[in-house]
């Protein structure tokens, strides 16, 4: 048709390496975010208050990679869409929710991590099951409320019509924003609540070397077993802080390039070509594959998890039968 959009033709090796890629991070994300919720969901010794945060993100991480990346896939690397106007919006709309969602799972873990590691008396007051399960419908609906409502109104696109910035084409699918809209999302979706997680994770490491500091000044000679308890418990805080200050950082790694190009291409007239957008659109995704690794890498309980789901013994064993903190 004389108003399609042009197809981008790729050379063979060039298309191979995008789809072995890409096909490699889609598998990576849908097994291994499924590998946290089963282990989660399964042995009753991971049901915490921070691991069913854990297991709402991988939630939001698991539909990523169902739902939104392999039509993705297809839009970048053919430039094409096609799957009709409708479903192009319902597509940005779950992808927009489900990235949102991540990162504001990550801020309420912040949040916990707080509580446990600068307040633990007061931690099992103040993180009780019922808190927990506001900040999952807040990271849930929040994003979808916003990200349906934002796109379905058009108000992303208000005046760009007019301008003609945007040159329409049959067969396209891509989320844009007109400059207020780009600054307010991003605001939202990122920055803001990306800058609160740093201030977060400063003040704990801040707090946890305190402690590590004045549990080194109690003699040896005094109350030796429960100095050794204490030690004990500040370096299990102390790693978990460390464990999930290192999600938090992939995760600014992987978006912060897509957010930046997001909030400054408005103001560019759009000159960002098609390539550099899905570069690191994709390394945003990604992010959803990369925390099902660092909980495998850096969560003893969630490795011993991961091997008896793989290799089986899952099935032979109840969720009290096996003693995941044994040995660790």
């Amino acid at each position: 048709m004389n108003l399609s959009c042009p197809r981008t033709v790729r050379p063979l090796l060039t298309a191979l390496s995008m789809y072995t890629v890409i096909y490699g991070a889609i598998i990576l994300t849908i097994v291994g975010n499924i590998l946290v919720i089963i282990s989660v969901s399964h042995f009753r010794q991971l049901h915490t208050p921070t691991n069913f945060l854990i297991l709402s993100l991988a939630t939001a991480d698991f539909l990523l990679g169902l739902t939104v990346m392999p039509y993705s896939m297809m839009r970048s690397i053919t430039a094409c869409w096609y799957f009709g106007d409708l479903f192009c919006k319902l597509h940005s709309c779950i992808d927009m929710t489900l990235c949102t969602s991540s990162i504001f799972h990550l801020f309420f873990i912040s949040v916990d991590r707080y509580y446990a590691i600068c307040q633990p008396l007061h931690y099992n007051r103040k993180i009780t099951i019922h808190v927990i399960q506001i900040y999952i419908l807040v990271s849930w609906s929040v994003p979808c409320l916003y990200s349906f409502s934002l796109v379905f109104s058009n108000l992303n696109v208000e005046g760009l019509e007019e301008q003609e910035i945007l040159v329409y084409c049959i067969g396209s699918c891509s989320l844009v924003f007109n400059k207020i809209w780009s600054i307010i999302t991003t605001l939202l979706c990122f920055f803001i609540p990306g800058t609160f997680m740093i201030g977060i994770y400063i003040h704990i490491f801040s707090v946890a070397k305190k402690q590590v500091r004045f549990i080194n000044t109690i003699p040896n000679s005094i109350s030796q077993k429960k100095s050794s308890k204490k030690k004990m418990f500040v370096n299990a805080e102390n790693k978990a802080a460390r464990t999930l200050s290192l999600v938090m950082g992939v995760f600014i790694l992987c978006w912060l390039p897509f957010f930046t190009l997001t909030v400054t291409d408005p103001f560019l007239n759009f000159l960002l070509s098609d390539d550099v957008y899905n570069t690191v659109l994709w390394l945003g995704y990604f992010n959803s594959a990369f925390n099902p690794i660092i909980y495998g890498l850096f969560y003893p309980w969630f490795k011993k998890s991961f091997n008896l789901i793989i290799t089986g013994n899952i099935l032979h064993l109840g969720s009290a039968s096996y003693n995941l903190l044994s040995n660790i």
